[in-house]
């Protein structure tokens, strides 16, 4: 079965809840979860990431989040709560379907970046 973008979205969006920056903030620095920006490097150098976010291109994501990766990053734990977002929240929903199929229950789409910074959520510069 041939799938179209926004057939996989649609998908995605039915499995992953979207939260708000609000509801983001009050989750930055927890220990118990991860904030993920899947945005390619030029993007998150051009405009910052949420505080102690991930920096990681869609492309990889899969690769550091699978434990038997030779690629595997430790950050990734599939008891803690992942926090996607990337410029308008496509790519993000997608990795976080992507991360919900490998058994990440607890994922959120915070959606764009651009949002959060319209919310006066905090920027970090690399």
């Amino acid at each position: 079965m041939t799938l179209t973008v926004q057939q996989m979205l649609a998908a995605a969006e039915a499995v992953v809840p979207r939260i708000s920056p609000d509801e983001a903030k009050g989750l930055v620095g927890r220990p118990d979860v991860v904030f993920l920006d899947v945005r390619e490097p030029n993007e998150v150098a051009a405009s910052g990431k949420v505080p102690g976010a991930l920096t990681i291109p869609r492309g990889l994501v899969e690769f550091r989040a699978d434990p038997n990766s030779a690629l595997h990053d430790a950050n990734f734990d599939r008891a803690k709560t992942v926090v996607a977002y990337c410029a308008s929240g496509g790519r993000s929903a997608l990795v976080l379907k992507t991360l919900h199929d490998m058994g990440y229950e607890n994922v959120r789409n915070l959606g764009g970046f651009k949002g959060w910074v319209d919310a006066g959520g905090t920027v970090e510069k690399p």
